[in-house]
């Protein structure tokens, strides 16, 4: 499979037809801005990340950056495009039943709902919203293991954010049997659900869909984007002089 380095992180080189054609089992995460810079300081998350056996590109901004880099991905494949072409995609296919775990209360089971009707069939078979801090709770971990495999489910849809998200499907994965697919889809739950708004076509094709996130949630966003974030743009240029040292080598 091709890839292209971007810091410490092998983007897979595929388009969203690709993969929708050869996903049969795997880990999916989407890398983005923010997830490359959380890369070069948490080690679980880097750890994490490792475990995955697609790693998609989720930004334009990145895919501007692979030019710049002289290596150029294809295409971008954005968990919030990718997760509802595969449930397309597998509308009439009655393997894949898909559970969504993540979103506030109520927000998970509205997307099932949307979701189901726009296929025509029960393909979500369950969804659970864990409380804030569930990770450090060993009697709500064992529930959500409960939940997902008394669900018959194959696909768990993971919306927790990063790197909530990518540390659980690591840490866990081996907890569900039945599930043959783990997403990482960040928002996505929320969209699908109608809670928010994605940005138009060409906001994203522009590289500003974080400033369309920014400004729908700027309380919660502005230092992400506008501080963390921002030391992206300088590690790429020490990885285009050649000055760049990746973090966490020796893993």
């Amino acid at each position: 499979m091709d890839k292209v380095k971007i810091l410490n992180l092998s983007i897979d080189n595929l388009s969203q037809a690709e993969l929708l054609r050869d996903l049969k089992i795997g880990i999916i995460f989407t890398p983005n801005v923010d997830h490359l810079v959380k890369l070069q300081k948490d080690k679980d998350f880097f750890s994490a990340y490792q475990s995955a056996d697609y790693k998609l590109c989720d930004s334009q901004l990145i895919i501007f950056i692979s030019r710049f880099l002289g290596s150029p991905i294809k295409e971008r494949v954005a968990g919030s495009d990718f997760f509802p072409a595969f449930y397309d995609y597998h509308k009439k296919n009655e393997v894949i039943k898909i559970f969504l775990l993540g979103a506030a209360e109520g927000v998970a089971a509205k997307a099932q709902e949307r979701i189901n009707a726009k296929v025509n069939r029960e393909i979500v078979v369950g969804t659970y919203s864990p409380p804030f801090g569930f990770e450090k709770d060993e009697q709500e971990c064992l529930k959500i293991f409960e939940e997902v495999n008394k669900s018959d489910a194959t696909v768990l849809a993971v919306g927790l954010g990063a790197p909530k998200q990518e540390i659980f499907i690591s840490k866990y994965k081996n907890r569900f049997p039945n599930i043959k697919i783990f997403m990482g889809i960040g928002a996505t739950i929320d969209f699908e659900a109608g809670k928010f708004t994605k940005p138009p076509k060409l906001i994203a094709d522009l590289g500003l869909e974080w400033l369309w996130r920014l400004l729908s949630d700027p309380k919660r966003l502005w230092k992400r984007y506008l501080v963390e974030d921002m030391t992206f743009f300088g590690m790429v240029l020490k990885q285009k002089l050649k000055l760049y040292v990746e973090p966490f080598r020796d893993n």
